[in-house]
C-alpha cells in the first residue's frame, strides 16, 4: 500500500510576508486533508483491500483510520448493491464473498456464483458475468483473484469445477486461457476426471504470474486427493503439482501404509493460504484425511493432512510442515489461512506463522522453519476401540497460547431449561464416551468438544501489525458423535428403488440434512420439499457437482445408488429393482461412519446442552502469548438470562481489525453487524442487516472516504442478497 502525508517544516523558515502566506495555504491544506481522510490518501491503484482477506498474509487488517472509535457511531449506509440473479420466489440464497477493490473498482461473487464489478464509489454496476448456466448447482464460494500484467487485468475465479478467466474490464470470458477461457480442475487429480468433482471454496493466491490453489472434495470414502496446482495466469498451463498425499519417494510416504496414495483422499486445502513474496513461498492449511471419523485404512501420523505445510511458491517445492493434529479423526482440519504475522520476542522482531484450529490452539510457528516459537508438547491421548481403527498414541499441546475456547466440560456445564430436559441430557452424558479433547468416535457415542463447528472456522482471525495483537472468532458448540457400522445399520427393508434410496441417504447426506431431511439453517437447508420445486435434473448436477456448503459427490455414489436417491427424494415409492441389491456381505470394507455431524448437541427442546457463551471473540497479544480480553459475540435474547451477558452465536466469518482501533465483525442469525474496541474489547457500535451476513467484512478507500463493506444474504422479497457499505456523513 502507498500512502502519502503532506508535511512542511517550518520552524526553520524565516517568516516573511511570502512564506507567512504559503504557510497559510499549507495549513488550509492540511486542514482539509485532516478532515476528509484522517490524514490519509490513497492513490488510484491500491485501494487497501486488493486481495481476500485484505493482503497476500490474511492479515484481515485495515490501515486506514478515517473510521475509528470516536466517530463510528456515525456511520451510515452509503450504498447498497443489489444482486438480481436468483428469480424471484425462489429461496434466498446466501453469500460469503469477501469483495476486492482494485483501482476503485469492487469485484465479488454472488451466492449464485455470478461475478460482478460494481463502481466501489456508488454501487453503480459495471458489468456481471454468469459463470454457470441455468440449473447448475451453485456452491459455497468465498470470493475472486485479480491479476494484472500491465494493460492485461484479469479476475480469476472458480465456479463448478472450472477455473475461469475474466477480463476485469469487460466483464468478458478471455478465450486464451485454458480451453476457450476455462480450466478443467477434474484433470490431474489421480482419479478418472469424469468420477470427479473438483471445486474452489477459498480464492487461489497469486505469486508473480501463477495462482495457487486447493481444492473442495467430499469428506467421505472415495473421495480424492487433495493435490495443490499451480497455473500459469496468462495461458492457464499447469506449472506445478504437489502431492498432499506423498507418493513412493517423497516425504511423508512412510505416514501412510505403502499403497495409500492410491486410494486416499482429503487432505486438501479448502480454508485458502498465504504467500510471502519476499521469500517465495506460500503456506497453506490442510485438511483432514477421508474418511473423517474413522481412518483404518490409513493408519499412521498421514502427512500432510492436518498441516500447517510451507512450499517454494514458483516450484512447490517442499519447505517445511508442522502437523496440528495427528490421524485425525475428529475432523480437526485446518478451516482457515494461516496468519503471516511479525511479533516481538527478546527485543527481536520475528516473522512467523500463527495458526488457529477448530479444537481451538492457536500455534505459533517460526516462519522460516517452521519450529514452535512457544513450548509444544506431545501428550498421550485416550485410544479407540473401534475394529481396525489405530488412534495415534500422542497428539500436539501447546503450552502457550492457551485455548481460546472450552476443551473440556463437566455435568456442571450442562443446561437446565427444564428438569424434564435437564435429565434427557444428563442421562445422555453419562451414557456417552467422555474423556475430553481427543477422544475417539465409539460405538457408544462420544462427546466431541470442540466440535466440527469450532473454535476458529474458514472466516479466520484477523492480525494487527501496530500491536501483533490477534483477533479470532471461536465457538463452544459441543456434539454427540453417534458411530455406526455402515454395512450393519443401513440396510434396505424391502426391495424398493425408494428405500435403497433411503439408505444411500442416510449414509452420505443425512449427517448434514437430517434424518427427516430438515437440514441445519443456513448451512443445510431443508431438502423435504424438493418435488414441485427443483427439476430433478437439476438437484442430480448439484448431487455430482456440490452446492453451497455441499461437495460433489460424483464418483462417490453408483448411477445405482444416484437413481435410487433420486427415487427417495422425489417420493417414488413403488418403483421396484430390477436387479436383486448387493447382499451386506463380510467381504465389503467395514465402513464406521458419524451420523449426527455439523449438529450441534442440543436438549429435547431443541437449546444447547452446554452453557454459553457459545461463541466468543478474544484479543491475543502474540508478543506474549497471553489474552487481553475475551467477550461474547450474538446474542440470542430468548436464551439469555435475564440481565445477563450475551449468549454468543454460531458463526463462521472472521473479525476485521483497522488501525482506527476497532474489529469489525458479523454473520450469526442475529443479522448484526458489530465494532468492538481493539483494545478493550467493548461494543461500541452496531447496526441491524436485512439479511443473516455469512462473510468477512472489508475496508478500503475511495477518493478520501473509508468504506466498510460486506455482503449480506438474500430475503425473501430480494433473495440474491446483496453488498452494502457504511462510511462517514
Amino acid at each position: 500500500m502507498r500512502n502519502f502525508r503532506l508535511r512542511i517544516p517550518i520552524t526553520d523558515m524565516p517568516l516573511t510576508s511570502r512564506t507567512i502566506r504559503c504557510i497559510t495555504v499549507a495549513g488550509a491544506i492540511l486542514f482539509i486533508l485532516a478532515v476528509s481522510s484522517s490524514w490519509i490518501i490513497q492513490d488510484s491503484e491500491d485501494n487497501g483491500w486488493g486481495v481476500y482477506k485484505g493482503d497476500e498474509k490474511s492479515t484481515s487488517y485495515s490501515a486506514f483510520n478515517q473510521i475509528n472509535t470516536s466517530n463510528v457511531g456515525n456511520l451510515q449506509n452509503a450504498w447498497t448493491f443489489e444482486m438480481d440473479d436468483v428469480p424471484a420466489g425462489e429461496s434466498p440464497i446466501t453469500s460469503q464473498s469477501n469483495p476486492i477493490i482494485v483501482d476503485g473498482v469492487m469485484y465479488a461473487n454472488s451466492g449464485k456464483q455470478w461475478v460482478y464489478a460494481v463502481n466501489a464509489q456508488t454501487g453503480k454496476q459495471l458489468w456481471a458475468f454468469k459463470a454457470l448456466a441455468d440449473g447448475e448447482p451453485t456452491a459455497a464460494s468465498r470470493g475472486v483473484t485479480y491479476w494484472a500484467n500491465g494493460e492485461d487485468k484479469r479476475i480469476i475465479y472458480s465456479a463448478g469445477n472450472y477455473l475461469i478467466a475474466i477480463n476485469a474490464k469487460t466483464g468478458k470470458l478471455i478465450p486464451t486461457f485454458g480451453d476457450k477461457g476455462k480450466v478443467n480442475l477434474n484433470v490431474g487429480v489421480r482419479d478418472d476426471p469424469s468420477k470427479i468433482s473438483v471445486t474452489l471454496t477459498t480464492p487461489g493466491s497469486i505469486f508473480k504470474d501463477l495462482i495457487i490453489i486447493g481444492s473442495r472434495l467430499p469428506d467421505f470414502y472415495g473421495a480424492a486427493p487433495g493435490y495443490i496446482r499451480a497455473y500459469h495466469c496468462k495461458t492457464g498451463k499447469l506449472v506445478w503439482t504437489f502431492h498432499t498425499i506423498p507418493h513412493p519417494g517423497e516425504i511423508g510416504y512412510d505416514t501412510w501404509p505403502k499403497d495409500a496414495y492410491k486410494y486416499a483422499g482429503g487432505v486438501n486445502c479448502w480454508a485458502g493460504m498465504s504467500i510471502d513474496k519476499q521469500r517465495g513461498m506460500v503456506f497453506l492449511a490442510l485438511g483432514s484425511p477421508t474418511y473423517d471419523y474413522y481412518g483404518a485404512d490409513r493408519i499412521g501420523a498421514n502427512l500432510f493432512g492436518n498441516c500447517v505445510l510451507a512450499l517454494d511458491a514458483a516450484t512447490g517445492k517442499y519447505k517445511w510442515h508442522f502437523q496440528t493434529v495427528h490421524h485425525d479423526i475428529w475432523d480437526y482440519d485446518l478451516a482457515s489461512p494461516p496468519n503471516l504475522v511479525t511479533i516481538q520476542r527478546d527485543g527481536k522482531s520475528i516473522d512467523a506463522v500463527a495458526q488457529a484450529t477448530k479444537h481451538g490452539f492457536i500455534f505459533v510457528l517460526n516462519r522460516e522453519t517452521g519450529e514452535p516459537l512457544y513450548p509444544v508438547e506431545e501428550r498421550k491421548v485416550p485410544a479407540s476401540n473401534l475394529p481396525g481403527e489405530v488412534a495415534y498414541p500422542t497428539q500436539p499441546f501447546p503450552l502457550k497460547p492457551k485455548p481460546f475456547v472450552r476443551q473440556s466440560m463437566t455435568e456442571d456445564d450442562l443446561t437446565n431449561y427444564s428438569p424434564a430436559d435437564h435429565e434427557a441430557i444428563l442421562t445422555k452424558f453419562r451414557s456417552v464416551r467422555y474423556e475430553g479433547l481427543f477422544t475417539p468416535p465409539d460405538l457408544k457415542g462420544t462427546i466431541s468438544l470442540p466440535a466440527t463447528r469450532g473454535g476458529a472456522n474458514w472466516g479466520g482471525p484477523a492480525f494487527d501489525p501496530s500491536t501483533n495483537y490477534l483477533y479470532v472468532r471461536g465457538h463452544n458448540l459441543p456434539e454427540i458423535q453417534t458411530i455406526v457400522d455402515a454395512n450393519k445399520q443401513f440396510t434396505a427393508q424391502n426391495n424398493t428403488l425408494y428405500e435403497a434410496g433411503r439408505v444411500t441417504y442416510m449414509k452420505h447426506c443425512a449427517s448434514c440434512h437430517g434424518p427427516e431431511r430438515k437440514g441445519i439453517p443456513p448451512s443445510f437447508p431443508s431438502i423435504s420439499d424438493l418435488k414441485g420445486r427443483k427439476a430433478e435434473k437439476e438437484v442430480l448436477q448439484k448431487i455430482h457437482q456440490g452446492g453451497g456448503a455441499m461437495p460433489g459427490f460424483k464418483g462417490i455414489l453408483s448411477i445405482n445408488e444416484e437413481k435410487a436417491i433420486m427415487a427417495f427424494l422425489y417420493d417414488k415409492k413403488n418403483v421396484k429393482i430390477e436387479v436383486p441389491q448387493v447382499s451386506q456381505s463380510g467381504k465389503e470394507p467395514v465402513r464406521f461412519m458419524n451420523t449426527t455431524a455439523y449438529a450441534t448437541w442440543s436438549d429435547p427442546s431443541g437449546n444447547p446442552a452446554m452453557k454459553g457463551p457459545w461463541a466468543t471473540l478474544s484479543a491475543l497479544n502474540l508478543s506474549t502469548g497471553e489474552y487481553e480480553w475475551q467477550v461474547p459475540v450474538g446474542n440470542d435474547e430468548k436464551l439469555q438470562e435475564k440481565g445477563g451477558p450475551a449468549t454468543g452465536l454460531l458463526a463462521r466469518s472472521g473479525p476485521m481489525v483497522t488501525a482506527g482501533g476497532l474489529v469489525f465483525i458479523s454473520g450469526a442469525a442475529d443479522k448484526k453487524l458489530w465494532a468492538f474496541d481493539k483494545k478493550t474489547g467493548k461494543l461500541i457500535w452496531e447496526t441491524t442487516l436485512p439479511a443473516a451476513n455469512n462473510a468477512n467484512v472489508c475496508s478500503y478507500m475511495l477518493k478520501g472516504k473509508q468504506y466498510v463493506a460486506l455482503s449480506v444474504g438474500g430475503t425473501k422479497e430480494k433473495p440474491s442478497g446483496s453488498i452494502m457499505t457504511f462510511a462517514l456523513p
